[in-house]
């Protein structure tokens, strides 16, 4: 299979977005930077890409214009081993940016991310469909998902 590599659309923005991704992520780094030429359509010696890898996936900025910005229709979910990485994520990627419902934040450029702690499937799958709603009613109801108050919920307390 070929390799895919989803490529984030920015104004100007992109090698910033780029630095900040790999400043939050492990085992990131920057790979390549392309910059326009004469031919345009930007200024030459304006940056055009940026190539980079968060823990190992391949990712690219274009800053392409301001004719497309993100929205919520595409978001990056990361799947945090526990309260710690929820915290950790959370902050860095909502400094600059703004809370949403659910464990839903975008960053400071405008870019959706779903910060989901692991045992979350486990209690939205729970057998037990009380226990399920019980866990669902409590996320709804929260900003940053908090592990252990998602447990008590789920558990009636």
């Amino acid at each position: 299979m070929p390799r895919i590599t989803p490529t984030l659309w920015f104004d100007t923005q992109g090698k910033d977005a780029a630095e900040f991704y790999v400043s939050v992520f492990p085992n990131s780094k920057i790979t390549n930077v392309s910059h326009y030429g004469d031919a345009g359509p930007r200024p030459a010696g304006t940056v055009m890409t940026v190539e980079f890898e968060l823990d190992g996936r391949p990712y690219m900025v274009l800053n392409g214009g301001p004719q497309f910005t993100f929205n919520e229709a595409i978001s990056f979910s990361i799947d945090c081993a526990d309260q710690e990485e929820v915290d950790h994520y959370w902050t860095k990627l909502s400094e600059g940016g703004e809370e949403g419902p659910c464990g839903w934040l975008k960053d400071r450029f405008g870019l959706s991310w779903q910060v989901v702690p692991a045992d979350l499937g486990k209690l939205m799958s729970d057998p037990d469909q009380g226990r399920a709603q019980r866990a669902m009613a409590a996320m709804l109801g929260m900003k940053k998902l908090d592990v252990a108050a998602l447990y008590a919920a789920a558990d009636g307390k």
